[in-house]
């Protein structure tokens, strides 16, 4: 998977988000992806990632009107593994447990608060402003204008730097 301007990767690391389930509260195991993001993206140098194990259920939970308003998802995430393309240095994580709690708004926003083992991309789009690429252990909370526009609103708990660290 090479992720060009799409943006959906960043749900996809955080706790599996764009993978695809087949009913709620089932059971998925997605499949293992290698993607990467040019420099000033994600990182200022050119970030390769690799991503495999993950395993996770989703709940879903809908109104009377059948509009989502809220998804838990809960399990395994992936185990990664970051590269600095231009040096070859590499950051990995095992595959660690998270808890993910998505609030959806009628304007197609939302709120998402991970607890466990979660990371986060920031882009230049996003507020605090990219590139970065953050391993939170503990709790994050960001809202999504539904964009893929990211606003980073608290935080507690262990906090790496991933670019940082690869550099």
């Amino acid at each position: 998977m090479n992720t060009g301007s799409n943006f959906g990767i960043r749900n996809l690391v955080l706790c599996a988000m764009t993978a695809a389930l087949g009913s709620a509260g089932a059971a998925a195991a997605p499949p293992d992806f290698t993607t990467s993001f040019p420099a000033g993206v994600a990182c200022d140098f050119e970030l390769g990632l690799d991503g495999s194990g993950a395993n996770f259920h989703m709940r879903e939970f809908f109104d009377k009107n059948g509009g989502r308003f809220r998804q838990i998802t809960a399990g395994r995430g992936y185990a990664l593994t970051f590269t600095n393309i231009g040096t070859g240095t590499t950051f990995s994580t095992r595959s660690n447990g998270s808890v993910q709690h998505e609030a959806f708004n009628a304007d197609g926003s939302s709120t998402v608060t991970s607890t466990g083992h979660s990371i986060l991309i920031l882009f230049p789009t996003d507020v605090p402003a990219g590139p970065s690429t953050t391993l939170y252990v503990g709790r994050v909370v960001f809202t999504n204008d539904g964009n893929s526009n990211y606003v980073l609103v608290d935080n507690d708990g262990t906090v790496t730097d991933i670019c940082a660290a690869l550099e």
